[in-house]
């Protein structure tokens, strides 16, 4: 690196050892209007939740017999809850989580509280969120602090073999992904059942999910989308052809989806450009379903990827919101720390290219993506009808036309998107397709 460059690059690093503030709850002036956080304080804190006996995926090797019986092992899932915390709570504000090289520590800095004492106006719909690969449960921190304060518990995954720290063969993520769901919602239930200090808050009978790349992909079979025999029998995948347990038309598969999740946002859902999911197999889901995306994505696809399954899912209502010319990272990670904008020796890059896109400010992806979930959520989780206004939208927002009064009332040829100030949705496409197209 240039000497110059080196230097203007180190201005932008904290100085003297402190740690950057890196904001999660950023709102830009031109943010949607339900991007805005809601009316109540919000609280966060941590639960281990162990799901015990399970096949140890990192034992089995194709260069070896199959073990008989199989190797199992636990898995500690850390999770970060958010929620909603009662008025005039207090607590530290600071989230201390790890750098995309597993090894800088970094704080991020939002509004939930730690440990805030919970509202007591619930109970409250519960949300799942599953990071990608690797990631880990802060990842879609400021999205879950965001819907939190409008009156959801969201409920954010460490994966084990799968986080920033503890990254691990790839198909202990392929096989486990679904599994790490349904045991945390399962978990949820039952610390709602509990003398938990989050009893009570929340129904984990009305539960979404929200993943995200990895995360995605195992939101997708959770909602019901089989996998190929081809995804199966990749040499590269799941070892010992484990994968199986998530085939379409299984008596495994068939009995995963939970009627317990009404709903699911799949942002960049990895693996349709593998050929793990076909139209059969995509067509058992039966929830609706939003799909985020960059047209660009060059990890998960677009045309052959996130697109893909969107067509493919024929047995549901479903939504896709594109970001025109952004990558993988579109809508989904908080903005890049600024410890990130160093060139890492142990990665060979900056880490900051894990949270950034070329194109999309981060934090004007993440308010976009605040403002289509909570509508998204708020519809399929809270039965709110209102919130159709803000996804009845001419499909390319460039199509659409400001047209007000002198009073600032929408006149009759206003199609401009519902809740975006004017000229502010550019670059955007947000499209339906119902049951049978």
């Amino acid at each position: 690196m240039p000497r110059a460059a080196a230097l203007a690059l180190l201005a932008l690093l904290p100085s003297g050892g402190a740690m950057a503030e890196n904001r999660i709850d950023t709102q830009r002036p031109d943010a949607p209007e339900l991007a805005a956080y809601g009316s109540y304080a919000v609280g966060v804190t941590t639960r281990d939740f162990t799901h015990e006996d399970q096949i140890d995926m990192l034992a089995l090797s194709n260069d070896a017999p199959l073990p008989d019986p199989l190797p199992r092992t636990d898995r500690v899932l850390v999770t970060e809850i958010w929620y909603p915390a009662a008025e005039g709570a207090t607590g530290d504000t600071v989230l201390h989580t790890f750098l995309r090289n597993g090894t800088t520590e970094i704080e991020l800095q939002g509004r939930a509280m730690r440990d805030a004492a919970p509202s007591d106006a619930g109970p409250f719909p519960l949300v799942i969120v599953s990071h990608g690969y690797p990631g880990n449960r802060f990842l879609l921190s400021h999205l879950a602090e965001n819907i939190a304060s409008k009156g959801y518990v969201v409920a954010s995954i460490d994966h084990q073999d799968s986080t920033y720290r503890d990254q691990a063969a790839f198909g202990s993520t392929l096989v486990n992904r679904p599994f790490d769901q349904i045991f945390v919602l399962d978990s949820m239930a039952a610390l709602g059942a509990s003398d938990d200090p989050l009893a009570g808050l929340f129904d984990a009978d009305n539960a979404g999910l929200i993943g995200y790349s990895m995360g995605a992909y195992g939101a997708v079979i959770t909602a019901g989308g089989g996998v190929t025999q081809t995804a199966v029998d990749l040499p590269w995948g799941a070892a010992q052809g484990q994968l199986a347990v998530h085939l379409a038309g299984s008596d495994s598969h068939e009995s995963l989806p939970d009627p317990r999740i009404r709903t699911a946002v799949a942002i960049a859902p990895w693996g349709r450009q593998y050929d793990f999911w076909d139209a059969a197999g995509l067509s058992g889901i039966d929830i609706p379903m939003l799909f985020v995306a960059g047209s660009a994505d060059d990890v998960s696809g677009y045309e052959a990827g996130t697109r893909q399954i969107w067509q493919d899912a024929g047995g549901t209502r479903r939504a896709l919101l594109t970001f025109e010319n952004a990558n993988h990272n579109a809508a989904a990670p908080f903005p890049a720390p600024e410890e990130g904008y160093a060139v890492d020796p142990a990665l060979g890059w900056a880490p900051f290219e894990h949270y950034a896109d070329a194109v999309w400010d981060t934090a004007r992806m993440n308010n976009i993506a605040q403002h289509f979930v909570t509508a998204w959520l708020d519809l399929y989780l809270k039965g709110d009808a209102g919130m159709e206004d803000y996804l009845d939208l001419v499909p390319v927002a460039s199509d659409g036309v400001w047209s007000v009064g002198d009073d600032g009332s929408p006149t009759e040829d206003h199609t401009y998107w519902e809740g975006f100030p004017n000229r502010s949705a550019v670059g955007l496409r947000f499209e339906w397709l119902e049951p049978g197209e």
